[in-house]
């Protein structure tokens, strides 16, 4: 286990370096030999550190007043004090793995230093936990500036957003309607042994997640995994047969799946990156289903375009990504305050860019999967301010609940 511990402090270094946690975890799983339980226990440590990093850094700091001249044998207290704290783990074993780990760190001049704060922790774990209970970036676990924001944003609401940005996501799966419902699809889970519930007509969320392998029919595109909040997008367009569509971020492919499932369309799937565009590819083939692909900037359509106008326009814009963190709690870490002016002159662009390319009468979809309102509705009434010839059809804010993640949609339709 101590092999863990070390692969665990290791995938922490890369995300402080900037990495994404997706990434570095990746990195890993491809370049060492796991077993299948190494490998889950390797997951849940190194996405629950950094779910819960708020609390084991006020707790560290608790326990040693400076930063460790050493940051390696810092990285390693703070994942064996996730393990103290959030794992079922035997303490005496996190401890002795950790002091070992120790004596290979920093010429081992800090494996008495290791052993004494985890110690010192155990003895005092009541009094320390309630401490970080009174500190807002360690009770909620995301960064001090992130808490006063969404604070700001949502006074009302501000504590059950951030705590349920912090929870395990859920496992939602959107049913191929060519082939089924969610009711039947519930029943062929039941059956297979699997407890679920419908979210809709079209939408299933497990009562635990599985590998995808495991699911009945996904091999043959009965079935997607896709949050029950993204799978709003689709059925926002207001898509039809026949009609000429643009996914203009389309991969990794979740939402050009639905749209081609819900209509029979000309859809051209864009995307910047060449290598993401593969899984797009990958998953339309699963679902047996074709669209036009191309890697280009989606802000630069003299790119790409052929000057035939769309009936409909998704744009996904690129954006922080806040109402996703459950999934990918690294984010809230590598996000800096500076981050969303950038961003919005990145969204301003892109749809600025799209708007002439969709036909008179045609509906272009806002989405981000963001629930900052300089992203979303800022960036809403800017537009609308930009562009007379544009009309809201319908807004709305998700925000990250039991059954979806946080989403903001904007329907907008060219007069």
């Amino acid at each position: 286990m101590h092999r863990i511990q070390e692969l665990a402090a290791g995938i922490i270094a890369r995300v402080e370096e900037g990495r994404t946690l997706t990434g570095a975890l990746g990195n890993i799983q491809r370049s060492e030999t796991l077993t299948p339980g190494e490998r889950g226990a390797l997951q849940d440590i190194a996405y629950g550190s950094l779910r819960n990093l708020g609390q084991l850094r006020f707790i560290l700091r608790a326990l040693v007043p400076k930063p460790l001249p050493a940051v390696d044998v810092e990285r390693l207290l703070l994942v064996a004090l996730y393990q103290l704290i959030h794992t079922r783990a035997a303490p005496y074993a996190v401890v002795d793995q950790a002091v070992t780990l120790a004596q290979d760190l920093a010429a081992g001049r800090l494996k008495g230093l290791v052993n004494g704060v985890l110690r010192n922790f155990l003895r005092n774990k009541d009094q320390l936990l309630a401490d970080a209970q009174a500190d807002n970036e360690a009770r909620y676990n995301h960064p001090r500036w992130w808490v006063q924001k969404v604070r700001a944003a949502y006074p009302t609401r501000w504590t059950d957003i951030l705590e349920k940005s912090n929870r395990h996501p859920p496992m939602t799966l959107r049913i191929n309607r060519r082939h089924g419902t969610a009711a039947g699809y519930v029943e062929a889970l039941q059956a297979s042994g699997r407890g679920a519930k419908a979210l809709g007509d079209y939408a299933v969320k497990l009562d635990a997640p599985c590998n995808v392998r495991d699911l009945p029919g996904f091999a043959e595109g009965r079935v997607s995994v896709q949050d029950f909040g993204a799978q709003q997008a689709a059925l926002r367009l207001d898509i039809a047969d026949g009609m000429r569509v643009l996914d203009a971020c389309a991969a990794p492919g979740g939402k050009s799946g639905h749209l081609l499932e819900l209509a029979d369309i000309q859809l051209t799937a864009l995307d910047i990156d060449a290598t993401r565009l593969e899984r797009v590819a990958e998953n339309l083939a699963r679902l047996q289903l074709t669209a036009t692909l191309a890697a280009a900037d989606a802000a630069k359509p003299d790119s790409w375009w052929d000057g035939v106008p769309f009936d409909r326009i998704l744009a996904d814009v690129p954006c922080s990504a806040s109402g996703v963190v459950r999934r990918n709690p690294d984010i809230k870490w590598l996000r800096r305050p500076d981050d969303f002016a950038a961003l919005g002159q990145q969204q301003a662009a892109m749809v600025d860019a799209l708007w002439p390319l969709l036909a008179k009468g045609g509906k272009l979809l806002y989405a981000t999967c963001s629930i900052m309102p300089e992203e979303n509705q800022q960036q809403l009434d800017a537009f609308l301010q930009r562009h007379p010839d544009a009309r809201l059809a319908g807004s709305e804010q998700l925000l990250p609940s039991a059954d979806h993640d946080g989403f903001y949609y904007a329907l907008l339709e060219k007069a």
